[in-house]
């Protein structure tokens, strides 16, 4: 077992163990003492996962419902929140119970926004079960949904009470999951650790499991340095969005359907380095995301992206940030007007 101690405003403990999700019962009943649960989640894990989950609970004293909504991004929206919130209501959750986040990025961004805002706030659990999860969005305390007007305008900063990953549930992901979840460890690689990008463009899709373990543990120690030395995204904490402003616009341009959130930060971070870095980076960098078989360019015309980019979120009165890394293991945030990125992305 490791354990990763995220020192925010509200202190929690990551821990990565093999096989832990058999045991996951005993370590929520150490922290809360609470014996009433929500086990939010999607279809797909209900199936894997539920059962195993809710028998530990249970052998530990803790009362649990599941509610379980369709896979996918689309899901990720105030119509099923709202069912969230119906069914907490009618299962009599109190502020003194909690729910627990079983899933991928969409369930942990869901369920911590309900967990957010229901009764003004209850306790919640990570139980990340994809790698984009599990090295990424189930660590730092964002939460939010999907809106008409754009991906992740609605949310709140809510950190979990606890974060438990259970690498060998990665072993049941399809490998478009995996490789979604890769082209978050390139980016930890590119912004912070040039050993861990080493490891990325010395293995592929076929041999990664082999240091999934040592992968795990570095990109949740990277995350737990920058978001406690930024929790509330006002400065440093923005180099975890490298790729993502463009990856963002082509998720929307995809209107979120057949296109993964890791297909479009390969891209977007292509994109933003063939721009601003020297061609050698940029083919390191192709070439380890196509060794992930993840994408390196879209369909998407340049002209279509932009308007999506100006409604992101990183967006503030007129510009945007964007951030770049010239020396992999570096990155460096940059501010533009919206009008100077798109000649700076078209030029």
């Amino acid at each position: 077992m490791k354990i990763i101690n995220v020192r925010t405003s509200r202190p929690y403990d990551v821990i990565i163990e093999r096989d832990s999700l058999k045991k996951s019962g005993h370590l929520i009943s150490d922290i809360i003492k609470s014996k009433k649960a929500v086990i939010i989640t999607d279809d797909t894990v209900n199936k894997l996962y539920s059962g195993t989950l809710l028998n530990s609970l249970s052998e530990n004293g803790i009362e649990a419902s599941v509610f379980v909504f369709p896979h996918g991004e689309q899901s990720k929206n105030l119509t099923v929140l709202g069912k969230i919130f119906d069914f907490l209501c009618e299962k009599r959750i109190t502020r003194s119970d909690f729910l627990i986040a079983l899933g991928g990025g969409v369930v942990g961004d869901i369920t911590g926004f309900a967990a957010a805002s229901f009764l003004r706030g209850i306790e919640f659990i990570q139980i990340p079960t994809t790698l984009l999860a599990q090295v990424d969005s189930s660590v730092g305390g964002k939460t939010a949904i999907d809106i008409a007007g754009g991906k992740n305008l609605v949310g709140a900063f809510k950190q979990p009470a606890l974060v438990i990953c259970d690498s060998d549930t990665l072993h049941t992901l399809p490998q478009e999951e995996l490789s979604c979840g890769m082209a978050e460890v390139i980016k930890y690689g590119m912004i912070r650790n040039e050993k861990l990008f080493e490891i990325t463009e010395t293995h592929n899709i076929s041999n990664i499991h082999k240091v999934m373990d040592e992968i795990v543990y570095t990109c949740i120690d990277i995350k737990r340095n920058i978001v406690e030395n930024d929790e509330f995204d006002k400065g440093e904490r923005m180099i975890l969005n490298f790729g993502h402003t463009l990856g963002h616009a082509i998720e929307g341009w995809h209107n979120y359907k057949n296109y993964t959130h890791g297909m479009g930060v390969a891209v977007g971070m292509c994109m933003i380095t063939e721009r601003f870095c020297t061609p050698e980076i940029t083919e390191r960098l192709k070439k380890c995301i196509e060794s992930y078989k993840l994408p390196i360019s879209t369909e998407a015309p340049l002209n279509e992206l932009l308007p999506y980019c100006s409604t992101d979120k990183k967006c503030e009165s007129d510009s945007i940030s964007y951030i770049v890394c010239e020396k992999i293991g570096s990155a460096e945030i940059r501010r533009v007007s919206v009008s100077e990125f798109e000649k700076l992305m078209e030029g």
